[in-house]
C-alpha cells in the first residue's frame, strides 16, 4: 500500500463519519450534505437556496462544529453597513491609538444569513473575502483565517426587501444548492430529536483547522486524466450556445453560458467526490454528479424560455443528457 492509498483510506474515515455525525443532526438531507461536503472540501463556498425553517443555519453550526473551526454569523438586512462585516478602525482606550478590529467574517466558516436581504454596497465586501480570502481597509490588507468558508443563505421565493446577488458574485459561490422539504418520515425524526433541544449545540468535534487543510491539500493529488479534463471543457462549452460545441438545449434556452470559473469548480469538486470515494483519479460520473450544483447559478436563460415556463434545472439536465451520449 502506498502512502497516498493509506491517505485515502483516512480521509475515507473522516468523510464517512463527518457524513453519519450530520445526518444525525440534519435529517433526510443526505444529497444536501454530501454536496456542501465536497464543495467546502474543494475550497469553495457555498450559497443555500431555500424557504425558511428548513434547518439552513442549523446545518452551518453543525457544520463548523464537526469540523472544529470558528464560525462566525452575519444577519444581513437593508441596513447592514460593509464594516458591519469587515470591520474597522476604532480608538483603543488603552494605547490611545488607532486600531484595527476585526468583524465576523474573520473566522474559519462565515454563515451569512439572508444575502439578498443585505445592499449590493455590502454585499460587494464579501467579494474581496470570498475570492482575496483577505480584508482590505484604508489601505491595509488583513489576511483571513485558513481555512476560510462561506455558506450564504437565500429565500427564493420573498421579493420585498430583497436585492438579487448579482451574476459577477454568483460565479463566486463554487456550488448553488437547494434545499428540499423534508419527508414525512424526516419530520417525524426532527421532532423526536430536536423539539425541545438544538442538536448542533452539543455535536462533537470530529476534525480540526489543521485536518481539514490536509483533506484539501490531499484532494489536489487526485488525478485529473486527458479524457477527463477534455469531458469537463465540452461540458462546460455544451452551455455556450454560440459555441460549437453547444447542445441543443443551450441553443434554444441558454442567454449566457457557464464561466471558466466553473470549470474550474467542476474539476475542484469532482476531485473531492472522488477522494471521499477512496479514488486517485476522477471519473466521468464525478463530473456528472456534481454538476447540477456548480452550474446551475451560472446559467442565464433567455426570457423568451423563462416565460414559456422553462427553468434551469430542466435545461441542465437536457444539456447533460447531450453531453453524456458523447461521453459513451
Amino acid at each position: 500500500m502506498t502512502d497516498f492509498d493509506a491517505k485515502l483510506e483516512s480521509i475515507g474515515r473522516d468523510a464517512d463519519a463527518l457524513r453519519e455525525a450530520l445526518a444525525r443532526v440534519i435529517v433526510g438531507q443526505d444529497t444536501l450534505l454530501e454536496q456542501l461536503l465536497i464543495a467546502l472540501f474543494a475550497n469553495g463556498h457555498v450559497l443555500l437556496e431555500g424557504l425558511p425553517g428548513l434547518g439552513k443555519t442549523h446545518l452551518a453550526k453543525a457544520v463548523a462544529a464537526t469540523l472544529g473551526v470558528t464560525l462566525g454569523r452575519i444577519q444581513c438586512t437593508p441596513d447592514l453597513l460593509p464594516a458591519d462585516i469587515t470591520g474597522g478602525e476604532i480608538l483603543s482606550g488603552d494605547s490611545g491609538n488607532i486600531e484595527f478590529r476585526p468583524g465576523p467574517v474573520f473566522a474559519n466558516l462565515i454563515l451569512v444569513d439572508e444575502i439578498n436581504r443585505a445592499t449590493p454596497r455590502t454585499q460587494a465586501a464579501l467579494l474581496e473575502a470570498m475570492q482575496e480570502r483577505q480584508v482590505t481597509y484604508a489601505g491595509t490588507a488583513y489576511a483571513l483565517p485558513s481555512p476560510f468558508w462561506v455558506i450564504a443563505t437565500q429565500n427564493p421565493i420573498e421579493l420585498e426587501g430583497t436585492f438579487p446577488l448579482p451574476e459577477a458574485q454568483l460565479d463566486r459561490f463554487l456550488f448553488k444548492i437547494n434545499v428540499e422539504y423534508p419527508s414525512a418520515d424526516s419530520l417525524e425524526t426532527m421532532l423526536m430529536t430536536s423539539l425541545d433541544s438544538e442538536p448542533a449545540n452539543t455535536i462533537e468535534s470530529l476534525l480540526t483547522a489543521e485536518r481539514a487543510l490536509e483533506i484539501v491539500a490531499a484532494a489536489q493529488e487526485v488525478l485529473v486524466a486527458e479524457p477527463v479534463r477534455q469531458a469537463a471543457i465540452a461540458m462546460v462549452l455544451g452551455t455556450q450556445p454560440d459555441s460549437e460545441s453547444a447542445t441543443k438545449a443551450a441553443r434554444e434556452h441558454v442567454r449566457y453560458g457557464a464561466s471558466p470559473r466553473a470549470l474550474q469548480a467542476l474539476v475542484r469538486a469532482a476531485r473531492v467526490r472522488a477522494l471521499f470515494a477512496g479514488r486517485a483519479q476522477v471519473d466521468f460520473d464525478d463530473l456528472q454528479a456534481i454538476a447540477v450544483p456548480v452550474l446551475s447559478h451560472r446559467i442565464l436563460l433567455k426570457t423568451v424560455s423563462e416565460l414559456d415556463g422553462m427553468t434551469t434545472p430542466v435545461v441542465i439536465d437536457s444539456i447533460l443528457a447531450e453531453w453524456q451520449s458523447g461521453q459513451v
